[in-house]
Order: structure tokens, then C-alpha cells, then sequence
């Protein structure tokens, strides 16, 4: 399943999961990058839990090894993480090695392209699907933005390092697998609209395993060996379809929209900001949950004429959006991203059309292939993560008003955009935060 993944990425050449794989860095360094030195980029803990060993390895085979780049425990992935490792990589010949996960992974992987060096990864938590993905989830000018840049050329899973990394950030990966399953039905309604077709072999790589890979969350959160080789795989297969498309489609739709725009709001609880995954667990929920109330309503009975007759101007659309999210750089790029996909009348009508024609089949295939909300909740709870808005510091207030400001984040399709184009957007949120709701 690895292998034939591989066989097929665009970038990466090389993967090796298991235990102890980290002091093997020198030897698939060689293979894939031959006698050329290298670079290892670590954080603090990170080095001291696996970037030293992998150092030694360079050092024990005479191989060819900089002074390490060290960067604080608690660097973040945005711009001037980025310009700093590239200014220090224009000092030191080498191609770079990654000792970490989400933060490090994504700042090297974008400061290499930006120096013209491919570079290889040493993943040290479970945590993302970002190491074998191709482009960098960096923050810019205020926005969480995925930044095109080829994924590592070699990859390193030690699971030994894996199983002893603080036990939410594994949960975390847990909850980011589990949230392709959304993906995936953002990707059924998307290719149902025609907005954007369904690449099978894409599709497969990704869902076809999925619920395997899920089916262990008590053991992910007891480090057993085989859930956490199951997570890991993944989680590579995930960042392997991303990297055939080109694109997050395979991988990220609502529920990540959630995560990113409380990224972009800069959302803090507790005085630090929630991990990745667990926005992304929360925001999974939230998604089921407007899926649910999507499919127990008769689209095929719409209305299209009125649908497309109330649609509200652009202007209309803009205005909303500068009183959600203000007038800086997070409403400037809302109104960018809902510009590129907002429909004309005649896209809305067949976008419409199509949905009450196939209604019937997309309804079925939607609903055999979604978890069951109370289900995701169940895995997502036994597997160490939040399931309440409330544990991210998410009020139901913000949750509902999140629902609609994460749709106007991101130009893709998804569920969100569904329901305001069959005019069910309101009336959904009035049953889902409403007495019995899931959000009651």
C-alpha cells in the first residue's frame, strides 16, 4: 500500500516507518541524496529527542554534516520562521534535514524550495498529514496560507520517538486522519455540482483504507505499536495524495476551514493556541453536523428559479464579510477567496440543477460514506482529543458564527457552500444549535 504510494508520488523517493529508524538517517540520506552534506533543523526538544541521534548518524558514518540549526521550543510556522532558515541555509552548503513535525516540517520544506534544495524529514509525532504533503501551511500577512513547495524527497517515521511524544499530539494526528472523511464528502459534493471532478486513484489512495486506519483511537492513545503504525500510514497516504493532485482537495475541506480561520483570528485558550488537529477534530464535528441536517432534507424538491432569484449580490456578500471578519488582511482575504468561487446565475442555476436532478444517488452515496456524527465523537473522545467547542475556548456563539465565516475563507467547495446555495444554511444552523440540536 506504502510502496505502491510511493511508486507513485511526484517528490518523495524514500520512506522507512518503524522503530529506530532515526539513527538510519545517514544511510537513506545516502540513497537518496548520494555523497552530498547535509543540514539537520531541529527545535530544541526536537533535537534533544531525535535530531542528536540523527546528527551522530551523519557523524558516526563520516558522511558530511553542518552545525545543526536550532530553532526555540516554541517557533511558530509563519513567514519570519521561514526567512530566517532561508537566510541561515544561503550561509551553509547542504541539503537540509528536518527533525520534527507540523512547525519545522512545513518551515523547512518552504525555506528549501525558497534556497533551491530539495530536503528530507525525520517525522517525530503523529500529529499532521503534512510530511509527505506537497505545499506549506504558513502564515502570512495575518492569513493561514498553503504555500506551493515540493514535499521531502526522503521520509523517516520513528515510531519509537512516535510513541513517546506527549500523547496530544498523536491525538492530534488522530483527529486530522479521521477528518478526511469529510474531505472526502466535500469532494462528492463538489464533483457532483461540477465544480471539481473526482480523481479516482486519488480518491482511493486516501479513503479506501481510511476506516482502518481510524479503527483504533484507545490505542492511539495508549501508544499501542500497531495503531500507531496504522495512524502514521495514514497519514503519509494522505500528504502522498495530496502530493498527485497538487492540491489539499484530497485531504481538507470544512473541517479544516474551521481550524484555519480561528488560526487566522489567532484564537489563543489558555494562553496558547489549540493544536492543529484538535481545531480540526472540532471542526470535523461541526461538518458532520451540518451534513446530517443536509441529508435529511429533500433537495430534490428545490426551488431553483426562487433559489437563483434570492441569491444576494456580491456586493451584498462582501459587505457580510467585512462585518464578520473586519477590514484588515483576514476580511481582505475572505473577500479574495469568495470572489473565485462565487457563482454567476448561470453557474448557480446548473450547480442547482445538478444537485436536485442526482439528489437521490449523491444523498446515498453521502450517507454510506460519512462516519455517523455520534460515532467521530465516540473515536475522536477515546483517542485523547476535545469534542466540545468549548475545550478550545469556542463559545456556541462563535461556533455558529464560524459556521458561516469559515465558508468565505477558501475558494473550495464544500458543504458549506452547498447549503447556502439551497438556501438551508440558516435554517440548518436554527436546528443544529436549536433544543435537541448538536450544538443545542
Amino acid at each position: 500500500m506504502l510502496n505502491s504510494a510511493l511508486k507513485a508520488a511526484r517528490d518523495t523517493r524514500f520512506l522507512e516507518v518503524g522503530g529506530g529508524v532515526r539513527r538510519e538517517a545517514a544511510r537513506a540520506f545516502g540513497e537518496v541524496f548520494g555523497d552530498g552534506p547535509a543540514v539537520v533543523v531541529a527545535d530544541e526538544r526536537t533535537f534533544r529527542v531525535a535530531g542528536a541521534d540523527v546528527l551522530a548518524a551523519f557523524q558516526d558514518a563520516g558522511r558530511g554534516v553542518a552545525e545543526p540549526i536550532l530553532f526555540p521550543q516554541d517557533v511558530y510556522a509563519g513567514e519570519e520562521a521561514v526567512d530566517e532558515l532561508r537566510a541561515r541555509l544561503e550561509t551553509v552548503p547542504g541539503t537540509p534535514v528536518a527533525v520534527g513535525s507540523g512547525t519545522i516540517n512545513d518551515v523547512t520544506k518552504l525555506a528549501a524550495h525558497r534556497v533551491g534544495r530539495p530536503y528530507m524529514v525525520v517525522a517525530t509525532a503523529a500529529s499532521m498529514d503534512g510530511y509527505t504533503a506537497y505545499g506549506a501551511s504558513i502564515t502570512a500577512g495575518g492569513s493561514k496560507q498553503t504555500f506551493d513547495c515540493p514535499a521531502p524527497r526522503a521520509v523517516l517515521a520513528d515510531l519509537d520517538v512516535i510513541a513517546r511524544a506527549p500523547a496530544e499530539m498523536n491525538a492530534a494526528g488522530y483527529a486530522d486522519l479521521l477528518a478526511k472523511n469529510v474531505a472526502g464528502a466535500d469532494w462528492i459534493l463538489a464533483d457532483a455540482v461540477g465544480v471539481e471532478p473526482i480523481n479516482p486513484s486519488v480518491w482511493e489512495t486516501v479513503q479506501h483504507h481510511l476506516r482502518e486506519w481510524v479503527g483504533s483511537p484507545r490505542g492511539v492513545a495508549e501508544s499501542d505499536p500497531d495503531a500507531l503504525r496504522s495512524l502514521v500510514q495514514g497519514l503519509m497516504m494522505g500528504g502522498f495524495a495530496m502530493q498527485a493532485a497538487k492540491t489539499s482537495r484530497p485531504a481538507s475541506g470544512a473541517e479544516h476551514q474551521f481550524s484555519h480561520l480561528w488560526d487566522m483570528q489567532h484564537h489563543t485558550h489558555k494562553g496558547a493556541a489549540p493544536s492543529h488537529g484538535f481545531k480540526v477534530g472540532v471542526g470535523t464535528l461541526a461538518s458532520l453536523a451540518l451534513y446530517e441536517d443536509l441529508l435529511s432534507q429533500d433537495v430534490g424538491d428545490a426551488d431553483v428559479d426562487r433559489l437563483v432569484a434570492e441569491w444576494p449580490a456580491l456586493e451584498t456578500v462582501e459587505t457580510r464579510i467585512r462585518a464578520l471578519l473586519g477590514t484588515g488582511p483576514l476580511g481582505d482575504k475572505a473577500v479574495e477567496e469568495t470572489r473565485a468561487k462565487e457563482p454567476s446565475a448561470e453557474a448557480l442555476r446548473d450547480q442547482l440543477d445538478r444537485l436536485r436532478r442526482d439528489w437521490s444517488s449523491v444523498r446515498e452515496r453521502l450517507a454510506r460514506h460519512l462516519i455517523p456524527f455520534e460515532q467521530a465523537r465516540d473515536w475522536l473522545r477515546e483517542a485523547g482529543c476535545p469534542v466540545e467547542p468549548e475545550a478550545i475556548g469556542i463559545s456556541r456563539a462563535r461556533l455558529r458564527e464560524s459556521y458561516e465565516a469559515a465558508g468565505y475563507i477558501r475558494r473550495r467547495f464544500t458543504v458549506l457552500d452547498a447549503a447556502r446555495r439551497l438556501g438551508l444554511f440558516e435554517s440548518a444552523l436554527d436546528r443544529i444549535f436549536g433544543p435537541g440540536g448538536r450544538w443545542s
